[in-house]
């Protein structure tokens, strides 16, 4: 027997024991131990998972080929921790985020007043209410208030709290929505009010008055049930909106521009301003929608147009200043406006007027129109207004039936006569029966104007 070799079959090599005087000069040889070929054998030991290099189908290619091979420090835990915390960081913005996002829509929720009592009135008439033709249309009754209550007093005397609707605008929003119409309704219009129920007092006659006395005697339904006996018209939602809110809005768009071709100076409007051009912000603004007497001719119908106007340019100032699309820049405006809104049961959360909004942000302001009902002065009192028929009728009917209307500035009207807001068509009732020309009545068109129309070109 050769003495150099032995028989005895020592313990086997133990991976869990690296340490071992002869371990390192015994992988330092397997590691270095290479066949004729000059390529390092493929290394079959287990792994610690119990699987050999072959059998983890990577060719042992990993880099660790022992227990001893495996990287020193503890470097793969510190990188799961701090994976761990990040995650756990993310986690918790998240929450926040969505807290405070939460938070604020029900801030914005809250601030909206829901108006039951004209909801239960209107529902109380409702067979004499029109019915809707074209459905995906709508009408909203916007009422702006001037009760000189609370925030308000400043602006006129405080009457126990009365109100009266110093604005009344019908808002059309055609079905494609690629179209808004907005028409003004003259607080002097002569019309018929129907009986009405204000809260807690007896039921109101019949009569037939100045427009604005349907808001003082029966409320927001009075007025609606007056707006929709008048155009045959189905009002779908109101919006009631009072002096500090329509000032704070402005504000939260941080100004409006308008034109002036003469400075103004009026007391009873809290206002002054130079000639020209200039951003008006909430408090210059109320004082020149307001104004009546020191601008113009001191008439409500130049009142009107001055409104319409303006209204025209804070709706250009929203979308061109992208406002409508920026949630930080939205939030303020809807904030302002929110705080003293009055509205229906179908437009008092901030989902209902978000969806409104959505519904409008596209509309182009050369399509956002503003006009008059056709009106002139009332025959039996030159201080009142009545309408111009079949001219009313006929837009009335057009809004009805979701048509679209024609409408341009008065000096581009063809009507040629003293009333500017007559329309400039031909009255077909004028035309001799049994006509053979065949030629359909052209549509009418009305005097306006559009959020498009830049203030120092009028």
């Amino acid at each position: 027997m050769d003495t150099d070799v032995t028989d005895s079959s020592g313990p086997p090599a133990d991976p869990d024991r690296p340490d071992r005087p002869d371990s390192s000069a015994e992988d330092g040889a397997k590691e270095g131990s290479q066949d004729d070929s000059g390529a390092t054998p493929q290394d079959d030991s287990p792994a610690p998972d119990g699987h050999t290099g072959s059998d983890r189908g990577d060719g042992g290619d990993d880099g660790i080929r022992t227990w001893a091979d495996r990287p020193k420090g503890g470097v793969p835990g510190h990188r799961r921790h701090w994976l761990r915390w990040t995650a756990l960081a993310a986690s918790f913005l998240v929450l926040v985020a969505a807290g405070v996002g939460w938070w604020l829509y029900k801030k914005l929720d809250g601030n909206i007043t829901t108006d039951t009592s004209a909801a239960a009135e209107l529902k109380a008439y409702e067979k004499e209410r029109p019915t809707a033709i074209a459905m995906d249309a709508q009408n909203i009754l916007l009422i702006g208030s001037d009760t000189r209550s609370g925030d308000n007093r400043k602006y006129g005397r405080d009457d126990g709290g009365s109100q009266r609707s110093d604005t009344t605008i019908l808002l059309h929003l055609a079905a494609d929505r690629k179209s808004a119409t907005a028409v003004s309704i003259p607080r002097d219009l002569m019309v018929d009010i129907p009986s009405c129920h204000p809260a807690g007092g007896k039921a109101t006659r019949k009569q037939f008055a100045q427009f604005n006395w349907a808001f003082e005697l029966g409320g927001t339904a009075c007025t609606i049930r007056t707006v929709e006996n008048m155009t045959g018209i189905r009002v779908d939602h109101h919006m009631v909106i009072d002096f500090s809110g329509f000032k704070d809005m402005v504000d939260a768009v941080d100004g409006v521009e308008v034109c002036l071709k003469e400075p103004v100076k009026d007391d009873d409007a809290h206002l002054e301003l130079p000639a020209g051009r200039q951003e008006l912000d909430g408090e210059q603004a109320l004082g020149y929608v307001r104004a009546r007497k020191s601008i113009g001719d001191g008439s409500d119908t130049e009142r009107m147009d001055r409104q319409q106007k303006f209204l025209g340019a804070l709706v250009n100032k929203m979308q061109s200043n992208g406002v409508l699309l920026n949630p930080t820049r939205l939030y303020p405006v809807l904030d302002a406006a929110t705080k003293s809104l009055t509205t229906d049961p179908g437009l008092d959360s901030l989902r209902d007027l978000y969806d409104l909004v959505r519904g409008m942000r596209n509309v182009p302001t050369e399509k956002v129109q503003f006009l008059t009902v056709p009106r002139q002065p009332y025959r039996a009192d030159r201080n009142r207004d009545e309408l111009v028929q079949p001219d009313a009728d006929r837009l009335f009917e057009q809004l009805r039936k979701d048509e679209p209307v024609a409408v341009v500035p008065a000096d581009e009207n063809n009507a040629g006569n003293s009333q500017p807001t007559h329309s400039s068509e031909k009255d077909p009732t004028d035309e001799k029966p049994g006509g053979t020309d065949g030629s359909p009545t052209p549509a009418p068109t009305y005097s306006g104007s559009n959020a498009a129309d830049d203030p120092c070109d009028q």
